[in-house]
């Protein structure tokens, strides 16, 4: 069940640059859907994918990713499409503190929200419900599940802001980042230069030209 991580030094990198950048350079492939947001604050976070895949209304294998997830560890969780039981809580949350998870990306419910803001970590979910879970299983932890329309591998950089959250593929993560920095080099004077008020809109017609929409 352990999960093939990358180096730390490297998800680290991915710190440095915008969720929307991410997805950017990735040609908005794996951006999941805007429904799953913080809920909870507005901490960023980046950090390996720990997978749970979830029985409809069920967390049971959620509790036990608690055992298995490492410092750091961005818990990602398919609920199986259930979006009536709350999966995640006040109790999991304060415990995940105490085992240093970085935070949760939850494709569906969460409950105790007031209890959760309170320990500061932050949960990605699609709603509130005061409708509870059961505990019986079964479930899967660490293969791939699907989350907000995005397969996630376990190991997978999981990064997100209150933009969003994109996915980097751990098996390309390297050269992910390298177009990361290149990007933010050439961009940095054109930016720099639109805030001055300085810059044309030329590739628009070019655009639209090559559509074949020609304005008179």
């Amino acid at each position: 069940m352990d999960v093939d991580r990358l180096d730390p030094e490297l998800v680290h990198a991915f710190r440095s640059y915008e969720v929307a950048d991410v997805s950017d350079v990735l040609n908005r492939m794996f951006t999941m859907s805007p429904e799953i947001r913080n809920l909870t604050n507005d901490k960023p976070v980046v950090g390996p994918a720990l997978t749970v895949k979830l029985f409809p209304g069920d967390n049971l294998m959620l509790h036990k990713a608690l055992d298995v997830a490492r410092p750091g560890d961005i818990v990602v969780v398919d609920t199986s499409n259930s979006q009536r039981n709350a999966v995640l809580g006040d109790l999991i949350a304060n415990k995940a503190v105490h085992r240093e998870i970085a935070g949760f990306i939850i494709d569906g419910l969460i409950r105790d929200i007031d209890g959760i803001v309170e320990t500061g970590i932050p949960v990605y979910a699609r709603g509130i419900t005061a409708f509870g879970p059961l505990h019986r299983g079964p479930g899967e932890l660490n293969y791939p599940v699907c989350c907000g329309g995005v397969v996630v591998d376990p190991g997978d950089i999981v990064t997100a802001d209150r933009t969003g959250i994109t996915i980097v593929r751990k098996d390309s993560a390297e050269s992910t980042l390298l177009r990361l920095v290149a990007q933010k080099a050439r961009m940095a004077e054109y930016v720099a230069n639109v805030k001055r008020g300085i810059f044309s809109n030329s590739w628009v017609d070019d655009q639209l030209a090559a559509d074949g929409c020609v304005f008179e």
